[in-house]
């Protein structure tokens, strides 16, 4: 059985339950990524990032993505989260896992979801800065950058 789940949590995510039900004695590898939240971005020191999302949409483009991973690159399983809401430094904003039977398999998918995620997934970013106003960041090339500007 494919075990393919996509979330949006404003709680701080748990690796440690997220990778549970990819557990598979069929898989070779297991790769996972988590996005942290940095204190620097373009020469401004960075002390928090908000996420807005669009629920609905993001739901929706979420589970596709998984789906095109885990038929593209014949994965076992695929799992994503990601937060919204205001982080702190050092906090998880986006957690991938996925099984395959071999790690080429494992890593070109995990690194797929990312990629897809980053362009796909209507979420805006806002980062706040130390000593300047904080400042929703243009996301310019993200399929939904129109939707942003659009929303101004």
């Amino acid at each position: 059985m494919v075990i393919k789940q996509f979330s949006l949590a404003n709680a701080p995510l748990e690796p440690a339950q997220l990778w549970q039900p990819l557990a598979n004695l069929s898989a070779g590898a297991f790769v996972s990524f988590e996005g942290w939240v940095r204190n620097h971005n373009h020469g401004k020191i960075v002390t928090a990032l908000e996420y807005e999302v669009y629920p609905a949409l993001a739901l929706k483009e979420g589970e596709q993505i998984l789906t095109e991973a885990i038929e593209k690159f014949d994965l076992l399983g695929a799992i994503a989260s990601h937060r919204y809401g205001k982080l702190t430094l050092g906090e998880i904003a986006v957690w991938v896992g996925v099984t395959a039977p071999h790690r080429k398999q494992a890593f070109a998918g995990a690194a797929y979801i990312i990629d897809e995620i980053k362009h796909r997934l209507p979420i805006w970013k806002k980062e706040y800065y130390l000593d300047e106003p904080a400042t929703w960041v243009y996301c310019r090339e993200h399929h939904h950058y129109g939707l942003f500007e659009e929303a101004k």
